[in-house]
């Protein structure tokens, strides 16, 4: 495929829209892709998911530049079609580079890099540290390389943002060879959120100097991080994404002895610990009721005490590593919520901030319940001892500034 500068085009004969050196972003997950082609200007945009690969309900949800939504039925399929129907869906565009999401760099990588053959197998070996995430990565890799072998791809790491971590912040307490020699230690995960948030939070502010953040990406996956001069200085997760705080079906932290003890008292295997532990757990288990905090809330709404709890539990423990979080930081300007319930449970931020009540924080409730469906701003008192931010993440966005940069297209 060769490069070209502007592709225009008459989508459907609506109005036509333009891409300018498009660069694809894939980011395969255990049973999902999800994708975006995005201009340079990183604005213009085509985007799509395929989702529940492997099931009849197999489809490819695909939205074109000028708005039009389309559902392509894959029944059965599984990432190699998915992946060789998005491929034909884009390919007139003319893509120049493919940036990939990869779940887990370990310790060799801290920023994007080009594929090459090393590449690909250390994305494939590091699959004993993310066993669901990084072999559907490396099936991307590989379906873009052979249809286009000639199109430059790099892979962005979730890891590679916390490599800046200090020893203090990623050792665990634990014999040194199982470090030196194994690997364990705490990595880090939704690298690509807490750079882009972070860093657009100092593009905004009106605060000297340099700025120290408590950032908070809460999904059905959370995670939170201490960011000083653009750099990771702690995070909630580790070795693993279960690690931190409470999740979608995730527990987070739990007493590392639970494993034994399930296993004596319950005869549990290892293997269904893990399963409940990451898919049983966090809102869905504590509630009974779902993974999705707008239900939750809605049921607590309604009197249901489970769902009360679980809300509770959630903005505590948010509140509780936040409030750790900060020891990392020379010096602290704000705290930043992002994801799909930091960026719009306006409740849920004002809970975890009364967590944190000793901080000083004074919220502006109007200015908070403003910034919900993609709003950014942020919700601070002009008297308060801490900024406070809601930054929509765009990590797609920052896949692509990364695959630039690592192939010097900027």
């Amino acid at each position: 495929m060769s490069a070209s500068p502007t592709t225009t085009f008459d989508d459907k004969n609506t109005e036509t829209s333009s891409l300018t050196n498009p660069t694809l972003v894939l980011n395969c997950g255990s049973s999902s892709i999800k994708y975006a082609l995005i201009s340079d200007d990183n604005a213009t945009r085509i985007t799509g998911l395929a989702e529940n690969l492997g099931l009849d309900t197999a489809r490819i949800k695909h939205t074109t530049l000028n708005g039009e939504k389309l559902e392509i039925s894959i029944s059965g399929g599984r990432h190699e079609l998915a992946l060789q129907k998005i491929l034909e869906l884009l390919e007139q565009y003319q893509f120049i580079a493919v940036g990939h999401r990869v779940v887990h760099g370990g310790r060799e990588y801290s920023e994007a890099v080009r594929v090459d053959d090393h590449v690909l197998d250390e994305v494939k070996r590091l699959k004993v540290l993310a066993p669901l995430h990084n072999p559907a990565n490396a099936l991307g890799i590989e379906a873009v390389k052979a249809i286009y072998p000639d199109i430059p791809q790099v892979v962005v790491f979730d890891t590679a943002f916390h490599q800046t971590m200090p020893p203090v912040a990623f050792r665990y307490a634990i014999p040194k060879d199982l470090y030196e020699e194994h690997k364990i230690r705490r990595y880090g995960f939704h690298g690509t959120s807490h750079a882009y948030v972070s860093e657009r939070a100092s593009e905004i502010t009106e605060a000297s100097a340099t700025h120290g953040w408590l950032t908070a990406h809460l999904g059905n996956g959370c995670s939170a991080a201490a960011v000083y001069d653009g750099k990771s200085l702690d995070t909630s997760m580790g070795l693993t994404p279960l690690e931190g705080l409470m999740m979608g079906t995730r527990s987070g932290d739990v007493d590392p002895s639970l494993h034994i003890h399930l296993k004596r008292q319950l005869g549990m295997s290892l293997e269904d610990i893990d399963t409940m532990l990451n898919k049983e757990s966090g809102l869905l288990g504590i509630s009974g009721l779902s993974n999705d905090l707008r239900t939750i809330e809605q049921a607590a709404s309604e009197g249901h005490q489970e769902a009360k709890l679980a809300i509770e539990m959630f903005c505590y423990r948010v509140g509780k590593y936040l409030a750790s979080l900060s020891c990392a930081l020379p010096e602290l300007t704000g705290i930043i919520f992002t994801g799909g319930i930091g960026e719009n449970s306006v409740s849920t931020r004002a809970r975890i901030l009364d967590v944190m009540r000793h901080f000083g924080i004074k919220v502006d409730a109007d200015k908070n319940a403003k910034l919900v469906g993609g709003n950014e701003g942020s919700f601070h008192n002009s008297d308060s001892s801490l900024e406070l931010w809601v930054i929509p993440t765009d990590e797609e966005g920052r896949i692509a500034q990364e695959t630039r940069e690592a192939l010097n297209l900027v």
